[in-house]
């Protein structure tokens, strides 16, 4: 990938650091980002009616207009349901809010880029918070933090609707603490709310430690997850201790991005019908894993789970496969056999790679879906059957319908509830959740202590754009737990062990002296940076002939951020 020579005012200093230890205790609160340097990636720009943090816009809202809202959400979906939704919500806000302080300060110190979350967090309007101590050590994989959070507004609503009750209310909060120090640390870590206005205490006290070092962790993922809130609200005295998310041979559906959370709202939406659904989308993005999901959410749960991969079926045993087979159908047929539609019988059959079927053999399929009925090879008898369809396919099946490859009328039947599942790259947001996933299921595999990625590879994994999708990424922590030795941090050479490295996923250090040099400033004169920014603001104004957006596109800045350093850099030279 073509880099640009150009580099911003912030790349003149910026070289990579290492996240890899700190401690509260030697961060004085001057170091960068300060305060100050927070509050400058705040824009308004009223003109267009947008509000910007660094490059991502944001909203102002009321207190109250969010108290609304979350009492709405909490009288539609109850409390277990919105308490999840509005973690995930602060989980995502978190994430971004990290990924921002790492671009935009990479040469800051590491106790400096942790604390400024919580900083982030009260520029933001949502809670000023009091850190009491935190420290971490990547190497060791070790994360604890205490810290006093006042003036919640999470907490002030819902006093004001719910009065004082018996569990904590600063959902949201949680969510972000969550979100910004595990996209930090490269783990999950976990923060609870172990004191709560809400509950009738002085102030809100919360305790953050990796997900390990917790005795449970299952209501917290339970929150976190999108999959774990696919049953209805129970009453108090229904509600049993919360399950880890539904899982598939060991495997569960883990997500908080809009993306997944989007793809599985839509499953849930269709589970308890007897609706035939569709799912799209790459290879490797778990379209088995929503189809089981979807059986254990629907009326069939209690009925078999039966899935088939059309594509490793030879065509001529595709009907046997399917159907069953009747003994002495032919050569070979010692005894009968039932198909896949018999064993599903009374639950629910998936048909993965269903493009892969053959014309004949989708139209045989085509009957059976029609007719709820089904002949073995070699029989006579009709066989009624009961059974839901889920089909998947990773190819366009409306553009194989165009080449007469698919048979049209079988794509409608097939096609009554379409669900797109995104790829990786389309939610980032989920990598270190997917991460910290795989890495305790391969340590705990092959006996390995807990382990965590460097700051160099989780990066490059949030870069990466996953061609396999969530496979790939399993396979490469896998790859990593096995190449690195026990208790070593997993690096990116142990990932992509006998692979070459993909080129965009290093950010290649900055060449600042030859830049200054072709400047032709290095020796010559003071270098003013202010100066600098300004002249490199006005040569990017005047390539883009006046065009602010233009301009900002130029430089990697939004238009508002543009205008404001624009304006700011004329006044300082004036």
């Amino acid at each position: 990938m073509a880099r640009s020579e150009r580099l911003s005012l912030n790349a003149l200093q910026q070289v990579t650091p290492g996240l890899y230890r700190g401690d509260s205790a030697a961060w004085d609160g001057s170091a960068s980002p300060t305060q100050a340097e927070l509050a400058e990636c705040l824009f308004f720009s009223p003109g267009d009616g947008r509000i910007w943090l660094n490059d991502q816009r944001m909203l102002l809202v009321h207190a109250s207009a969010f108290g609304a809202l979350r009492r709405e959400l909490i009288g539609a979906l109850g409390q277990e349901r919105a308490r999840g939704l509005l973690t995930r919500v602060g989980y995502l806000s978190g994430v971004r809010d990290a990924e921002l302080v790492r671009k935009r300060w990479p040469q800051a110190d590491a106790a400096a880029i942790f604390a400024a979350g919580t900083r982030l967090h009260g520029l933001e309007g949502l809670v000023r918070v009091e850190p009491l101590h935190f420290e971490f050590d990547v190497d060791q994989g070790r994360y604890g933090g205490e810290f006093l959070w006042h003036h919640s507004a999470e907490c002030d609503e819902h006093q004001i609707a719910h009065g004082q009750g018996s569990d904590p209310a600063c959902w949201m909060e949680i969510g972000y603490a969550i979100g910004y120090v595990s996209s930090l640390f490269g783990r999950l870590v976990i923060f609870r709310e172990v004191e709560c206005r809400a509950m009738g205490h002085h102030v809100c006290r919360v305790e953050g430690r990796n997900a390990e070092r917790w005795p449970d962790v299952a209501e917290d993922l339970r929150y976190l997850n999108a999959a774990g809130d696919g049953t209805p609200e129970r009453t108090a005295t229904e509600r049993l201790p919360a399950p880890l998310p539904h899982a598939v041979d060991g495997q569960p559906l883990v997500g908080a991005s809009a993306a997944f959370n989007g793809a599985f709202q839509a499953l849930q939406r269709v589970a308890p019908t007897p609706a035939t659904v569709l799912l799209t989308g790459e290879s490797g993005v778990g379209k088995e894993l929503f189809a089981s999901h979807l059986h254990r959410l629907s009326h069939r749960a209690d009925g078999p789970f039966v899935a088939l991969n059309c594509a490793a079926i030879p065509e001529n045993l595709i009907e046997a496969e399917l159907f069953g087979v009747e003994r002495g159908a032919y050569t070979g047929a010692n005894q009968s056999r039932a198909g896949r539609f018999e064993r599903a019988q009374g639950g629910t059959l998936f048909l993965d790679e269903i493009a892969c079927l053959s014309l004949p053999g989708q139209g045989k399929l085509l009957r059976a879906l029609q007719e709820r009925e089904i002949e073995r090879v070699g029989g006579s008898r009709t066989l009624r059957v009961d059974v839901r369809v889920v089909a998947a396919t990773n190819l366009d099946l409306r553009e194989a319908v165009r080449r007469g490859d698919f048979r049209e009328d079988l794509f409608y039947r097939l096609n009554v509830y379409p669900i797109g599942i995104p790829p990786l790259r389309n939610r980032r947001d989920d990598v270190p959740l997917l991460v910290d996933l795989f890495l305790r299921r391969f340590c705990a595999a092959y006996e390995r202590p807990p382990v965590g990625l460097t700051m160099r590879a989780l990066k490059a994994l949030l870069r990466y754009d996953f061609p396999g999708n969530v496979r790939e990424l399993q396979n490469l922590v896998e790859r990593g737990v096995i190449a690195s030795d026990p208790g070593e941090l997993i690096d990116l050479p142990h990932l992509f062990r006998g692979e070459p490295l993909p080129a965009d996923l290093l950010e290649p250090a900055p060449q600042t002296a030859g830049w200054l040099e072709r400047l032709g400033v290095a020796g010559e004169r003071p270098l003013h940076l202010g100066q600098l920014e300004a002249e490199l603001l006005d040569e990017a104004l005047a390539h883009s002939h006046g065009n602010v957006a233009a301009a900002a596109r130029l430089l990697g800045l939004s238009r508002a951020q543009f205008a404001y350093r624009h304006r700011r850099a004329r006044r300082d030279l004036d």
